[in-house]
């Protein structure tokens, strides 16, 4: 499972089959537990995790300390904070276990050397960065331009998974909207 998930995560047609296997092999297994706080705030972040399993989100608190969803990570995504990993500064957020799971996880270090000696991995980490940040623009531009009812239909379709999971507070904060808000808008739907 292992090698057919990490496979499929660092795909890329500059990483040759004997790098991706030294990628693959520099990769730890991990068990976490639902409500496992995975990452805390102020901690500085020395790996990531491929999930293979579960669902995680990030989330920090507002001004007035009312927790406020970040993202949320499903199966086969990178469980990251880009900020605390490459700027090595602490985290500003956590990152918590929302189910049961698994995943893989590289050490920094590890990575960096990997990072620096295999050509085709650098070529993968600057697109996957580039599509991280288009992702999180859009997501800042749907928070302007779209309505809380098609933010929701969006999630819907983008991440199903987060509706078994996921509390309706903390869909309502990645929402940017009230939870009650988010009960009227389930309510017109069904």
């Amino acid at each position: 499972m292992k090698e057919a998930i990490l496979s499929q995560v660092y795909q890329h047609p500059l990483i040759s089959k004997e790098d991706l296997a030294r990628i693959i092999a520099a990769h730890k297994s991990i068990t976490f537990r639902k409500g496992d706080s995975l990452y805390s705030r102020g901690q500085i972040l020395n790996e990531y995790l491929i999930l293979e399993e579960g669902l995680v989100r990030s989330f920090t608190h507002d001004f007035n300390g009312d927790e406020i969803t970040i993202d949320f990570f499903g199966q086969h995504e990178v469980v990251i904070e880009v900020l605390s990993l490459f700027q090595r500064v602490p985290l500003q957020e956590e990152i918590q276990a929302l189910s049961d799971g698994s995943g893989w996880v590289i050490d920094y270090d590890i990575f960096q050397e990997l990072f620096h000696a295999i050509d085709g991995f650098s070529e993968w980490g600057r697109l996957w960065m580039t599509n991280k940040l288009f992702q999180f623009k859009q997501r800042s531009i749907d928070m302007i331009t779209l309505s809380a009812k098609d933010r929701y239909l969006n999630i819907l379709t983008t991440k199903p998974q987060i509706m078994q999971h996921v509390p309706l507070k903390q869909l309502a904060s990645y929402l940017g909207i009230t939870d009650t808000s988010l009960s009227r808008i389930r309510k017109d739907i069904d």
